[in-house]
């Protein structure tokens, strides 16, 4: 069963259409690119730029809006978040905008109307932090960047 949020949502003029669940199973909605008609971007490789969506909405106290790459686009092309995922704070009302970032070796056009990215809606826990001088241990301990899914073996060579 799915958890229901209504969430405020205002389209722009240069709006093309408002986020859109692909499939019954998505857990984001597709944002488009809200380029003027005519007008696209040419990503060249290593190239990013901030693309509007023509869209804004009033998360509540409490939930943030995660700006996703497209699978698809990362796939076929290269191309995908460059912030990822981006963070859209409860308390923002502005115009989503998507940064995307060309990873691949040819230009890539993003033209009006192209789904670009998804968004998905989340809750947020707030943390309070307690100072200590020492934490509890654990069995990874403070094994960092690649230590999880090392056998003992691996980790000794």
């Amino acid at each position: 069963m799915l958890n229901e949020l209504e969430i405020p949502l205002m389209q722009l003029p240069h709006a093309v259409a408002a986020p859109l669940y692909a499939s019954a199973g998505a857990a984001g909605a597709d944002l488009y690119a809200a380029l003027p008609e005519g007008d696209p971007i040419t990503l060249d490789p290593g190239g990013f730029t901030a693309v509007p969506t023509g869209v804004a909405i009033a998360l509540p106290d409490g939930w943030e809006g995660q700006v996703r790459p497209r699978s698809g686009l990362a796939r076929r092309h290269g191309v995908t978040t460059l912030n990822a995922p981006g963070t859209v704070d409860w308390d923002y009302r502005g115009e989503i905008q998507v940064v995307l970032i060309n990873h691949g070796h040819t230009p890539f056009l993003v033209e009006r109307g192209m789904r670009i990215a998804q968004l998905v809606i989340c809750p947020v826990a707030r943390a309070t932090w307690i100072e200590t001088a020492s934490l509890d241990e654990t069995r990874r301990g403070a094994d960092g960047f690649g230590s999880t899914g090392l056998g003992d073996a691996a980790k000794s060579e």
